[in-house]
């Protein structure tokens, strides 16, 4: 028998799928996006909040988008008094629930924002994560549809201030209850209807994916996919098919405003929403905001089991190349839409709400796209070096580095072996620093310090290559008295600064 003991492995480092690490470049495009976000959601008086990542699993319930899986979709676990909690699936669920738990201490209206991360319990895919950012404003208690109407306001000014230009976007609007309208019009009113009208709107729900003759075979008698599953559809005949169709199929407002009057003509509900959708039309026009910017969309399908009024979507209309080479058009980055019915399960008494939700990461692809992000420049720090390891001059060189930091200027004294000079130099080089501070024993002798522009000094590498230029150029090393450190290396990255101007921004 072999008693030597197996060599224990070695934990292999993994990322669990439909997860990833953010870099320091993401994280600063996602800070730099986020406060202009936040700096106009600040400006229309909303105020910001914070929920916690858990939730207990039955306050999102029934809430969450795949209805066939009321409890699935989450990441949850047993709390020690057996309670279910689970990470957030979205940041509304957790407002209804603050604003309900909150109710006799806040003001109504409500308006708040907020911005992290929710989890999705689902298969990760291209594009598809398990954990993302979104970006909500919301109003609590604001029953007329001018909230609404604000709420695409705000959603046209936030894309503006994050520098995608009007023709590049445009928000879209639709009301539920236009399409509540229709169902009833085509004889899918009352309860004993329930279970078709959930088919009719899964179906329409399908309508970006499948198109309309996709839909059209769900709407009647069902669908086969490629793999040879096949898809129940609700049942419509042809005539209710065609007016679903008609409906969602809507492009031009103005022109079927009048044929869609008389579709919805005799039913409460429908009616009431033609006429929101035109209150918010005249609202949005009245402000300065023309179809160019806010349109009114029948087409536009949103979480129909979940909205309860208006809906509406940021849509950017430029073209991007896809991964396979194809010019596509961007698409949706946020959307929302009125959710009376969120609240008041809580509270047993109706509370209106309406907002919407900016997905983070989808959002900062399409700036990446157009340029817009990661323009503010993040300068390296300014690298003190180490030529001693004794006490006194260690205490120098943190001394100088501190100074440097106590001027507003980024800094750091090498923490490596330090030995080994030339370690230091490459160490910088590829941190992209854009001064070394240099100060050996004699410099220290003499109350000196030798300022090194990596910056200069590695154009002058690639580019001089006779004594004339060398003298015609900005010296790339220079030796300053200790009490003028902190004013020479802002001289330096004011230089260079200059350099990156002139250059347009390329070093």
């Amino acid at each position: 028998m072999n008693d030597k003991q197996k060599k224990p492995q070695k934990l292999k480092a993994r990322l669990p799928r439909g997860f990833v690490d953010r870099t320091a470049g993401d994280i600063r495009a996602v800070n730099e996006m986020t406060a202009k976000i936040r700096e106009v959601y600040e400006h229309y008086g909303f105020d910001p909040l914070e929920t916690p990542l858990f939730e207990y699993t039955d306050a999102l319930g029934k809430f969450l988008p795949d209805s066939d899986r009321p409890n699935e979709g989450v990441f949850s676990l047993q709390d020690d008094d057996e309670q279910w909690m689970s990470l957030r699936y979205d940041l509304t669920a957790p407002l209804a629930r603050h604003v309900a738990e909150n109710f006799n201490e806040i003001q109504l209206p409500y308006r708040t924002y907020r911005a992290g991360y929710v989890f999705r319990n689902e298969k990760p895919g291209p594009g598809r994560f398990r954990q993302f950012m979104q970006f909500d404003a919301d109003t609590v208690g604001a029953p007329g549809v001018h909230a609404d109407a604000e709420m695409c306001m705000m959603m046209a000014d936030t894309l503006e201030a994050l520098g995608i230009k009007r023709g590049d976007y445009v928000i879209r609007v639709n009301n539920r209850k236009v399409l509540d309208g229709v169902l009833e019009a085509i004889g899918l009113g009352g309860d004993d209807k329930a279970g078709q009208r959930l088919n009719v709107l899964r179906a329409i729900d399908k309508l970006d994916k499948f198109g309309p003759e996709g839909v059209a075979l769900l709407l009647g008698p069902g669908r086969k996919d490629e793999s040879g599953d096949f898809t129940k559809g609700a049942g419509l005949d042809k005539e209710q098919i065609d007016k679903v169709l008609f409906f969602v199929g809507i492009t031009d407002y103005a022109e079927s405003a009048v044929r869609l009057a008389e579709l919805v003509a005799g039913t409460a509900r429908g009616g009431e929403g033609v006429e929101e959708l035109n209150f918010i039309g005249a609202l949005v026009t009245s402000a300065g905001y023309g179809p160019d910017r806010i349109k009114i969309d029948p087409s536009v399908v949103r979480g129909l089991e979940y909205y309860t009024g208006p809906v509406y979507e940021a849509e950017l209309t430029f073209d991007v190349t896809n991964e396979k080479g194809e010019k596509v058009v961007f698409g949706s980055v946020g959307g929302g839409g009125r959710y009376d019915g969120l609240v008041s399960r809580f509270m047993g008494q109706p509370v209106p709400a309406t907002g919407f939700s900016i997905g983070v990461s989808r959002l900062m692809t399409a700036l990446k796209n157009l340029g817009k992000l990661g323009a503010s420049e993040v300068i390296e720090p300014v690298l003190v070096t180490v030529m001693d390891g004794d006490v006194e001059a260690m205490g120098r060189y943190q001394k100088m580095t501190q100074e440097l930091r106590a001027a507003g200027i980024r800094a750091e004294m090498f923490q490596g072996n330090w030995k080994k000079f030339g370690n230091q130099l490459k160490y910088a080089d590829r941190r992209g620093c854009p001064v070394a501070i240099i100060q050996g024993g004699d410099e220290r002798a003499e109350g000196v310090v030798q300022i090194k522009d990596l910056i200069e000094g590695k154009r002058l590498s690639g580019e001089i290559d006779d004594n004339a230029s060398w003298r015609e150029a900005r010296v790339a090393q220079e030796t300053a008295p200790e009490a003028d450190l902190v004013a020479k290396v802002r001289e330096i990255l004011a230089a260079q600064a200059e350099d990156r101007k002139r250059a347009g921004g390329n070093v």
